[in-house]
């Protein structure tokens, strides 16, 4: 197993600053959640964009419980034993996202490795009722591995949500110990049969777990070469002391390194900065050629 490093507690530099969430839209999001006994990644991952995501009335919805069968070590969410599948959930979703009045969704899932399927048909359920009850909301879906099982993958793509997302999280060196029984090359090939079966694709790195500059931008090869269209490039951050330590900050300038360097490879959006998370604009990655028309405009606006 490789080791990382025990570092010392780093100071947070000032471009990871974030505004407490507030507001009346915030208000409304906060309680529609609680009142529908909903999951979302943004309260379990502890996500620095809440305030920002919930104050537009929009939120990445959890399902399949918000207990994980898996042990990832970047990972706020809590690891046991799920209760038993709530078969309500997707009419709940959806009705959720209908009340909000959500014009884009993000749903994402724990994994559930006990399940025979892995929880692809609850997947599929959630999907469809979601387009049945709003058929004008564009639908991101943020998949596990499914262990690989091109049967379930498949499961989810005939449900044809807009985007698939599955994260990559880290590069390959570091992959046994931040996603400890996750895969590195089974992710891309979640990936490349995502995008063999006409799917948009899309991924998400961590940066600040001790990758080597040279190591993200393989990462980011490797993702083109299996189909990946849009990668969102992000700085880990610390949940609790349990969890991976921050090995460092990266400055904002490096995050535009890689947004370049993405867009050069041929990427079709990067979206890319110390505070993105997967689902950050994650309405904006729907559109094919979007991200690049806006990098390019940028670069002759500098030029």
């Amino acid at each position: 197993m490789i080791e990382l490093p025990v570092t010392t507690k780093i100071k947070k530099p000032d471009w990871l600053r974030v505004k407490l969430p507030i507001g009346e839209s915030y208000k409304h999001v906060r309680g529609l959640v609680d009142q529908h006994k909903l999951h979302t990644i943004c309260e379990s991952g502890n996500c620095p964009n809440m305030g920002e995501c919930w104050g537009e009335g929009t939120a990445t919805f959890m399902i399949l419980g918000n207990i994980c069968t898996r042990s990832c070590g970047f990972c706020a969410v809590a690891t046991g034993r799920p209760e038993a599948v709530d078969y309500d959930e997707p009419q709940r979703v959806a009705e959720a996202i209908y009340l909000m009045k959500v014009k884009h969704a993000v749903i994402t899932s724990v994994d559930r490795d006990e399940l025979k399927d892995g929880g692809a048909s609850i997947w599929f359920n959630t999907i469809r009722a979601v387009k049945a009850l709003n058929p004008g909301t564009t639908l991101e879906t943020l998949i596990p591995d499914f262990k690989g099982k091109k049967e379930d993958i498949q499961t989810v793509m005939e449900a044809a949500p807009e985007v698939i997302s599955h994260n990559i999280e880290t590069v390959e060196r570091l992959t046994k110990q931040v996603r400890i029984q996750a895969k590195y090359w089974r992710s891309m090939e979640v990936i490349r049969a995502l995008k063999e079966g006409g799917a948009r694709t899309k991924s998400g790195i961590m940066l600040g777990l001790g990758e080597t500059r040279e190591e993200v931008l393989q990462t980011l090869r490797n993702l083109k070469d299996n189909g990946c269209d849009v990668v969102t490039i992000g700085q880990y951050l610390q949940p609790t002391p349990k969890h991976l330590p921050v090995q460092r900050f990266v400055h904002p300038d490096e995050f535009a390194f890689y947004k370049d360097a993405g867009y050069e490879m041929g990427l079709d959006y990067v979206e890319s900065g110390p505070l993105v998370r997967s689902s950050y604009h994650s309405d904006r990655h729907v559109h094919p050629g979007l991200g690049r028309i806006q990098w390019e405009e940028s670069k002759r606006m500098v030029g």
